[in-house]
């Protein structure tokens, strides 16, 4: 089946001397990954293409068996401006993609992540102050996965992970009350909000605990390794 969607990439892992396996998330598709033959070979000048988050416009054929499928057109749909060469969007860049990759898994469409992702990514070419970027992205992309924290009772003064809300009394697997702030804070935050309503240490907390929070409901989440060298970006 021949499908044009947008695609993420996700990763891409060098095959034998000149090809890429290269693992996508698509609009149309959901996950997928392609065989992309010779993609270094002298004429190929499409290699740059293959990076961590590069939004694409693709022609694929779909054979939707399991395999890898076969990009037939590819074409960057959304050209980054400052991604591929800032070094602190590059690391965040690094980092969401390794959080995709172990988040992501089934294929299956999924456009209103699809869309979520695309906006945010725009927004982190176009925008300068961007520390707590990876943190709301994070948050927010528990929506589309299902396990977005209950806000019932927002009010209250612990928040368990377990159970993904905030109650009165704390529990096993709760939060202290100054990690539940900080994640009440967040919650309300959007990617145009203020960069410094967390410090340094507050973010490298709130990035401990939503790891944490994913690896309770993703069976089989692994944290990103990317995430230690995130904390030196922002320390």
């Amino acid at each position: 089946m021949l499908v044009r969607t947008k695609a993420i990439v996700l990763n891409a892992i060098r095959y034998q001397e000149k090809s890429l396996i290269v693992k996508c998330f698509t609009r149309e598709s959901g996950l997928k990954s392609y065989f992309v033959h010779s993609a270094f070979s002298a004429k190929n000048k499409k290699i740059s293409y293959f990076q961590p988050l590069t939004l694409l416009a693709i022609e694929a054929s779909h054979k939707n068996k399991g395999t890898l499928e076969t990009l037939k057109e590819i074409a960057l749909a959304v050209p980054y401006q400052t991604i591929s060469s800032d070094v602190i969007k590059s690391t965040i860049a690094i980092f969401v993609s390794e959080l995709l990759h172990h988040s992501i898994r089934e294929e299956e469409p999924n456009e209103n992540l699809f869309d979520f992702l695309e906006t945010a990514l725009r927004w982190l070419d176009t925008h300068e102050e961007t520390a707590n970027f990876h943190l709301i992205l994070t948050l927010h992309m528990t929506r589309f996965l299902g396990f977005y924290p209950d806000v019932t009772d927002l009010p209250a003064p612990f928040f368990d992970l377990k159970e993904g809300r905030f109650e009165s009394l704390c529990g096993i697997d709760c939060l202290s009350e100054q990690e539940t702030m900080l994640l009440r804070k967040l919650l309300g935050l959007k990617f145009s909000g203020s960069q410094k309503i967390f410090n340094a240490s507050e973010r490298q907390t709130l990035l401990r605990i939503l790891l944490d929070y994913y690896q309770l409901h993703l069976e089989g989440f692994r944290r990103p390794k990317s995430a230690d060298v995130l904390r030196e970006v922002f320390a």
